[in-house]
């Protein structure tokens, strides 16, 4: 993975910047790569909300400075790939073998995988009822002391970046953010974003225990477009997951369509209910501006004014969409091979993305937000979300306005 110095920033015009990292597994590297050709434009972020192994690549963005943000990166996803006995064997044929994605899924499944989990030593049903081992099949602990080689907490809980991490409180089913702008952040935290069950034990904070967020929602979008300051923002999310897929033919099929399905972002209905939220803002705004100054002076009438809106919001939605990958255990082969196959996707398609020039500013107070999306034929497509005024350019993009 070459890492290439920065040279621009074609987000300058955006007052905050935001990463979203959804959950997958295995297929977080692929928000390295997105991260790497983001980091080639010199794109930094402000805020970072993660779930899941999202939550893992954003503790490591948020943790380390700048400039050694993709060497932390590619230590952690060396660290956690798996390499196989039968690697020499299979050098030439592995890309395209399903049989060694099979084996590696396996070998997962049974050994764990370095750095991040194990099968309990004592089998569970020996385990003491009620403790980590008969509640879950692997030991994450190991995770702990590799967050912590490749994380420094105290930047986290000190630095400029704001941190928000996804997970769900067992006890109650209600969704949990852990944000280091109201709590102090560790590695216990991240754990608990991604502590994904049968497979991972809950893990407690406090008097509470909690799972992966993802049981919830994969994806982070909601939070951030309900707490992000009201400025202008782009927000880049990756996800994992396609909502959108072929009709299965077969079991194995049926099981990786239910796991997309699950699994993936809801933006579309996510950034219905942002809109709404704004177009009522920006009737108060409206409202507020044909008050004569004697009505504003009045403190309860002023107190319209903080719900006022005149910003807007760009979202360049990019999502994992290799066909080479069709297989229900995508999210667990943690191979060398796949690890690096799907980092250069993530940073092909970000490339790819970022091209485009119509996301570099901010829609209007008005319009209020912006949606991009690459689509399968990997071209740069920006969506209509209610009322549209649809235009194709001759290079076969299609734009349309957001009212």
């Amino acid at each position: 993975m070459n890492i290439a110095a920065p040279l621009t920033n074609p987000a300058s015009a955006y007052a905050q910047k935001v990463f979203v990292l959804q959950g997958g597994g295995a297929l977080g590297s692929y928000q390295a790569g997105a991260f790497q050709a983001l980091r080639e434009q010199n794109i930094e972020p402000d805020w970072i909300a993660g779930i899941s192994i999202g939550a893992i690549n954003a503790s490591i963005m948020a943790g380390n400075v700048p400039g050694e943000r993709l060497k932390a990166l590619s230590s952690f996803w060396n660290k956690v790939t798996v390499h196989l006995p039968v690697d020499l064997l299979m050098e030439d044929r592995r890309e395209t073998n399903p049989f060694y994605r099979s084996v590696s899924s396996w070998w997962v499944s049974t050994f764990g995988v370095p750095g991040f989990f194990s099968p309990w030593q004592l089998p569970t049903w020996f385990q003491t009822r009620g403790s980590a081992g008969a509640t879950s099949i692997y030991d994450t602990e190991q995770l702990r002391q590799t967050l912590l080689d490749h994380v420094d907490f105290d930047r986290i809980n000190h630095g400029p970046v704001r941190l928000s991490l996804g997970a769900v409180n067992v006890r109650t089913g209600n969704f949990a953010f852990f944000d280091n702008k109201e709590i102090k952040i560790g590695p216990e935290h991240v754990m608990a974003s991604g502590a994904l069950p049968p497979g991972f034990p809950a893990v407690k904070i406090g008097n509470e225990h909690y799972w992966d967020g993802g049981l919830v929602s994969n994806t982070p979008l909601t939070y951030v477009l309900r707490n992000g300051a009201d400025i202008d923002t782009v927000v880049f999310q990756v996800d994992l997951f396609s909502a959108v897929g072929p009709l299965p033919q077969d079991l194995e099929e049926v099981e990786e369509r239910r796991k997309d399905i699950t699994y993936s972002s809801r933006t579309r209905l996510n950034t219905d209910l942002f809109l709404e939220r704004h177009r009522l803002r920006r009737a108060i705004s409206e409202l507020y501006a044909r008050l004569p100054e004697e009505a504003k002076a009045d403190p309860e009438i002023k107190k319209l004014e903080q719900h006022c809106s005149d910003y807007g919001v760009t979202i360049i939605h990019l999502i994992y969409r290799n066909k080479q990958f069709r297989s229900h255990s995508k999210d667990y082969e943690f191979s060398a091979l796949s690890m690096h196959e799907h980092w250069e996707a993530g940073l092909r398609d970000a490339r790819k993305a970022l091209v485009a020039e119509d996301w570099r500013m901010p829609p209007s107070a008005e319009d209020g937000l912006k949606v991009f999306d690459l689509d399968q034929r990997t071209r740069s497509r920006r969506h209509s979300i209610g009322a549209s005024n649809t235009k194709t350019r001759p290079d076969g993009r299609v734009f349309q306005s957001i009212r």
